[in-house]
């Protein structure tokens, strides 16, 4: 049984019909409490959240204890569906569409809740949230360079999107992946939209991707990239000389107040901080352009291309995060990052890959 079947009911509130809390099954005008887990923690005691129903829609109010997190990975916790397991990208796809408000107000998935915001989800629109079977595609074009039982190893193209999303939902790298190995479909955290991928690169980056064949390996690989222990090597090129030809970054991140873009974490910075670390090493120069080599410590959306922007170097090619005073390139229709390397042990076994560069990126550097 699910535990958010264990409901503690309130008595109806004036104008009610009187006995109705007892009814938990079914949707009527009635008041409840249920126990919501802190984000992350993975404890479901002692946290509370008062959820009304009414008609075909179910209110939630955000209490004290629940409020600082994204509003898309708090309904994650499944307060909203019975029995459906839904995914983010499905919850995402609500907000968007303005099934799932806050306060009356469309917002977006990363809108940071607070105390007393009030959740509102149409009851007739999330039993019809499930998420279109992900399509294979033999079109999707991606170089395989390693297999086995446990593990695919791949060198994505610049301009493949990873997975589906609202935007698009076919001609992704996933779309290609379940074509050749259908087995992955069921592999992940979200296997309905993400099957099989451990970690992702931006669709404009190119290079070296880890995708797991099974639950069990992916799993294993989840873990090891969260303690760290997997290494990867990315090459960017990036605008100007560095006057330190080797260092290390470390400069928190945070969403911009506008929730458009990562930036770097300032003292007055509202949403949620996240500890960012970067590597980098100067492997060669050029007039006026330096080709680096950049080792993440960390797996932070888009922090090599904030980092490297941060002191003065944006990537050329990166129009979201290049600074304003770097003329862009011209001949450049994406960012010069490639993840090159990556090195980690699995089962005892040491395995090490590295790519050449794509022909795009080669062209600005031979």
């Amino acid at each position: 049984m699910p535990w958010w079947r264990n409901w503690y009911t309130r008595p109806a509130k004036a104008g009610f019909p009187q006995g109705i809390e007892k009814k938990l099954n079914k949707f009527a005008q009635m008041a409840e409490l249920v126990y919501a887990p802190v984000l992350g923690t993975g404890s479901r005691k002692g946290l509370e959240v008062r959820v009304l129903f009414w008609a075909q829609m179910k209110k939630i109010i955000i209490t004290k204890e629940n409020s600082g997190q994204r509003v898309d990975r708090f309904l994650m916790q499944g307060f909203f569906l019975n029995d459906e397991k839904i995914t983010r990208g499905e919850i995402i796809r609500n907000i968007k569409s303005g099934n799932i408000t806050v306060n009356n107000k469309t917002v977006k998935p990363s809108y940071i809740l607070k105390e007393n915001d009030a959740i509102e989800v149409m009851k007739h629109e999330t039993y019809s949230m499930k998420q279109k079977e992900i399509i294979s595609s033999s079109k999707i074009k991606f170089e395989i360079i390693y297999k086995d039982e446990n593990i695919i190893v791949i060198n994505k193209p610049a301009g493949l999107q990873v997975h589906p999303s609202a935007k698009k939902e076919q001609d992704t790298l996933v779309n290609g992946l379940i074509y050749k190995f259908p087995e992955i479909k069921k592999v992940g955290d979200e296997p309905e939209n993400r099957p099989g991928i451990v970690h992702r690169l931006d669709k404009d980056t190119s290079g070296i991707m880890l995708v797991a064949r099974n639950q069990k390996t992916f799993e294993v690989l989840k873990s090891k990239f969260k303690n760290r222990e997997i290494q990867k090597t990315y090459w960017a090129l990036v605008y100007g000389k560095l006057e330190n030809k080797k260092g290390l970054i470390d400069a928190p991140l945070a969403r911009s107040a506008d929730y458009k873009k990562q930036t770097i974490a300032r003292a007055k910075t509202k949403t949620k901080i996240r500890e960012a670390v970067t590597e980098y090493k100067v492997l060669q120069e050029f007039e006026n352009y330096s080709l680096v080599e950049v080792k993440p410590k960390t797996g932070r959306m888009h922090q090599i291309r904030i980092h490297l922007s941060s002191i003065g170097h944006s990537i050329l090619g990166d129009e979201k995060y290049r600074l304003k005073n770097m003329k862009a390139k011209e001949n450049i229709v994406r960012h010069l990052l490639c993840a090159k390397k990556i090195e980690f042990n699995l089962n005892g076994q040491n395995f090490k890959f590295e790519i050449e560069l794509p022909d795009d990126f080669k062209a600005h550097i031979l």
